[in-house]
């Protein structure tokens, strides 16, 4: 089986920094290409999205949403009473695996350009959706049933962070500019994309690296939480997908999505509303386990089982 050529640039940066021959990868650079993956990500969804808008897309939607606030609700008594954490703990990890990965959903888009396989070109309004819910889910798990609860600030961490306004500000913008007007900006945000992309998982192959070393620390059962919980998002995922009738493309990226969980936007913001958590538990899960492995077996096997089971 063929490895796609940024998923080559994640083993790279993963082995450099394994064999302790670390690539200085300026900080600045990681933090610009991450904004640059959120932007391009919502433009091209929101180009489409006049195109494509519809009752049928309203309830999807809806549909989507609500599979983002179920999510964390299935990790959360996975991780309190299998893996034995305390509530807080818990529910931040929980929130990270109800949350989206952005750069595993783009490695899914590179991967079905690879292979010429259609999808539908909304998707990106799904990543943005996505975001918000397991946040708001994870903090109302944490909160003890006689403790007060800022609904202000609640609303600020799930709605404001950087990954949702950039990724909705993205769709805006594409939705209102049009594919015509998108056409000017098309060099950058369309044409370098996948170089971007190799770049940025470069810098995620260091940090995977460096997050698997604490696998010892935090015992075998995060390792693996980090590969079941991937599979049953991603099966329920795919069921949605099946139910919704999307394409062959459209099921691996709502698949994907389920499997995923968030490094970016669900870290800041639970930082914020849960600075008790530990952080660096839910880091080594979601960057040292889940992660590499959606990236380099489960995008594959997904597609494989799609493909053999819906499609053939």
């Amino acid at each position: 089986m063929q490895i796609d050529i940024v998923v080559v640039f994640f083993l790279l940066g993963f082995l450099a920094t394994f064999l302790k021959s670390d690539i200085d990868f300026p900080e600045g650079l990681y933090k610009g290409l991450v904004l640059f993956l959120l932007l391009a990500i919502g433009l091209k969804g929101g180009a489409a999205l006049e195109q494509y808008f519809s009752a049928s897309l309203i309830i999807q939607v809806v549909a989507v949403l609500a599979f983002g606030f179920i999510l964390p609700l299935i990790a959360y008594p996975l991780l309190r009473y299998f893996g034995l954490l305390d509530r807080i703990n818990a529910a931040n990890i929980a929130a990270h695996y109800g949350s989206v990965s952005v750069a595993t959903y783009a490695v899914a888009v590179a991967f079905l350009e690879s292979k010429g396989v259609e999808y539908e070109a909304y998707f990106p309004l799904f990543v943005a959706i996505l975001e918000a819910p397991a946040i708001a889910v994870g903090i109302l798990l944490a909160k003890q049933r006689n403790s007060s609860l800022n609904l202000k600030g609640l609303l600020h961490e799930s709605l404001l962070n950087q990954g949702v306004l950039l990724l909705f500000g993205g769709v805006i913008i594409g939705w209102l500019a049009g594919p015509q007007q998108m056409a000017s900006i098309a060099p950058l945000f369309k044409d370098l994309f996948h170089g971007s992309l190799a770049l940025f998982l470069l810098a995620m192959g260091q940090i995977a690296a460096r997050q698997s070393k604490h696998l010892i620390e935090y015992g075998t059962f995060i390792a693996t939480f980090g590969i079941l919980m991937p599979l049953i998002g991603g099966l329920l995922g795919g069921l949605l997908a099946w139910s919704f009738g999307l394409s062959e493309g459209g099921t691996l990226l709502l698949t994907t999505l389920g499997a995923s969980c968030s490094y970016i936007a669900v870290p800041a913001a639970m930082s914020v509303a849960l600075p008790q958590a530990n952080q660096g538990i839910a880091i080594t899960a979601s960057l040292g386990v889940t992660f590499p492995f959606n990236v380099l077996v489960g995008i594959p096997l997904y597609y494989s089982l799609i493909h053999k089971l819906l499609f053939s």
